[in-house]
């Protein structure tokens, strides 16, 4: 997949900007501050629906304006597409797919399809599960809307199964309708995990050879699935052994007011040389292993859809050493690539087709 262009009004500091990167690589220099990560954001939001910086929609557009659009052309394996997505301060954001309004958020997902890495990407080695739980569903949602559908499906179910525990405290009789609650979770969550497993499978297995070579061989990453359900039952087994989880949980859950155990208290393990790679490893290393994910995300997605994604790289190349920054151009060989940088000379070594020079919020050429 490459993308043809990349049109702003309106977005961050962009009053009106269009960019056509090239197949190769593209590279946004200019000093801090002046608009290079508002390019990839805005592409980001036309693959995923959303930031990758925030989740409030209003700061997305630019001061003291009613809205904002954002329109990215791009070509696949089966024609072209376009994604335009409109944002306002005073209603909900607007989609559409090839000229369409389309009425539910999942359809704008594989249309457009990237792998972003930034410095904010550290979080997802360094934080807490929600951050991890959220690397898998993003990447998991642009290669498969059915996942993506689950996803919304389950966090319905999981905010009203949570209403109902919390009602349950005054009104003790209200704790029959749980199994029906439970039933939906049990389904929608089985999907979840089974999805979730699969995708770490191969994540994992891309990821150590990735990290083997970053790493000269001295460091071995490894990656598990750690699911809240002790179980590793698949299909109809999976949502059985989920509902009967949810079960036996009930009375505490009522007691805490909340779903003890489902997706959405699982985890991503990281794993250095068999050391949770969160608690033992050096910034560093922490570093690294987000590079690995992110690399072995690339050749995952190549792997699930037949094309390579676009790839943005968010001033990350000052970063990281000689060595990891030699194996991230080699990584960047066939894959279009936009890479933004405070300074050129961090590219050294990579053949960029276009070099263009980003200054308060103006995309000039060299």
């Amino acid at each position: 997949m490459t993308i043809q262009s990349l049109e702003l009004t309106n977005f961050r500091c962009y009053t009106r900007a269009a960019l056509r990167p090239c197949p190769g690589i593209t590279v946004l220099h200019g000093g801090n501050a002046q608009g290079k990560t508002a390019l990839l954001e805005a592409v980001y939001l036309c693959c995923t629906g959303r930031s990758h910086r925030t989740p409030r929609e209003k700061e997305l557009i630019r001061w003291e304006q009613p809205g904002a659009r954002v329109t990215v052309c791009s070509q696949r394996l089966d024609g072209s597409h376009q994604v335009s997505i409109a944002l306002h301060v005073a209603q909900r954001k607007e989609v559409w797919v090839g000229g369409k309004r389309i009425g539910r958020s999942g359809e704008l997902l594989g249309h457009v399809t990237g792998v972003l890495f930034a410095p904010e990407d550290l979080r997802m080695v360094k934080e807490g599960p929600g951050e991890r739980r959220r690397f898998l569903d993003m990447e998991l949602s642009q290669v498969s809307p059915a996942y993506y559908y689950q996803l919304q499906r389950y966090a319905r179910a999981l905010a009203q199964r949570g209403k109902l525990l919390r009602e349950c405290a005054l009104r003790p009789d209200l704790a029959a309708a749980l199994p029906d609650w439970d039933a939906q979770l049990a389904q929608a969550g089985a999907r979840i995990i089974q999805a979730r497993r699969d995708f770490v499978d191969k994540l994992g297995r891309q990821a150590a050879a990735t990290h083997r070579q970053i790493s000269g061989g001295s460091e071995a990453l490894t990656l598990s699935y750690q699911c809240s359900l002790k179980c590793q039952q698949e299909g109809q087994a999976l949502e059985n052994a989920l509902y009967q989880a949810l079960e036996r949980g009930r009375e505490a859950d009522l007691r805490r007011c909340v779903t003890s155990v489902g997706p959405h208290r699982d985890d991503l393990g990281i794993a250095l040389n068999g050391a949770d790679a969160r608690v033992y490893g050096s910034q560093g290393q922490q570093r690294c292993c987000a590079l690995s994910l992110k690399l072995s995300e690339l050749l995952v997605m190549k792997e699930l859809t037949g094309e390579y994604p676009v790839l943005m790289l968010d001033d990350v190349m000052s970063e990281l050493d000689p060595d990891r920054r030699r194996h991230l151009l080699q990584a960047m060989e066939g894959v279009q690539t936009i890479v933004t940088c405070t300074d050129p000379q961090d590219l050294a070594g990579a053949s960029a087709g276009l070099m263009l020079r980003i200054d308060q919020g103006r995309i000039l050429e060299d």
